[in-house]
């Protein structure tokens, strides 16, 4: 999801996230101090798609048609390989198998065109787990060499969570957990979309 300067402060909002739970003993301290979406109420978690629609379109077709996308993708396991850098400005944990949490995304925009993931500022959409955002890049380094000694970090991914929010104190809550269905014959995590294109 956006944090900082790259979400209105006012304006609610809503995205579909990967909540990761697993992982707040090794993130939660540090997020809670370096990343500002921690500080809205938002725990560890992979971003799937933000941001969403606008609130007062989620009426009950939009929440099934949300439901029938997440339920495309088979649940699968996953871990929390390594810290890693976008520029020196943020630091984030990548969540392997990368396809698989690309095919969540895929499979959400492809039902909702017009909601191109960041607002299609990427060309290439990279799974990750934010640790900290904007942080003096001494304090995100500090980080790094303490978490990098507790990966991997296994979870398995079972649902996607729809939430709201804004950016102001504890304001983000959960509207609904929208769950993976059950892993096809010979489906392998992993072997989900790899590149994103613009659905037609």
């Amino acid at each position: 999801m956006r944090t900082g300067a790259r979400m209105r402060h006012h304006a609610e909002e809503t995205a579909v996230i990967v909540a990761v739970p697993e992982a707040e003993p090794v993130v939660g301290g540090f997020r809670a101090a370096h990343d500002p979406a921690a500080g809205w109420g938002v725990g560890a978690h992979v971003t799937v798609l933000s941001p969403f629609l606008a609130p007062d379109a989620l009426d009950a077709t939009a929440l099934a048609d949300l439901a029938a996308a997440i339920a495309s993708v088979p649940r699968f396991t996953a871990e929390l390989t390594a810290a890693r850098w976008f520029g020196d400005q943020v630091l984030w944990l990548a969540p392997e198998p990368g396809d698989a949490f690309r095919a969540l995304t895929a499979a959400v925009w492809a039902r909702f065109p017009a909601c191109p993931p960041y607002e299609g500022r990427h060309a290439d959409v990279i799974p990750h787990l934010t640790v900290g955002d904007s942080a003096p890049v001494e304090r995100l380094r500090a980080a790094q060499a303490a978490i990098e000694p507790l990966l991997p970090v296994r979870f398995a991914v079972t649902s996607a969570r729809l939430i709201r929010g804004r950016a102001a104190p504890d304001s983000w809550t959960t509207v609904a957990e929208l769950p993976l269905c059950a892993p096809r014959p010979g489906w392998k995590s992993g072997t989900g979309h790899r590149h994103f294109e613009r659905p037609a």
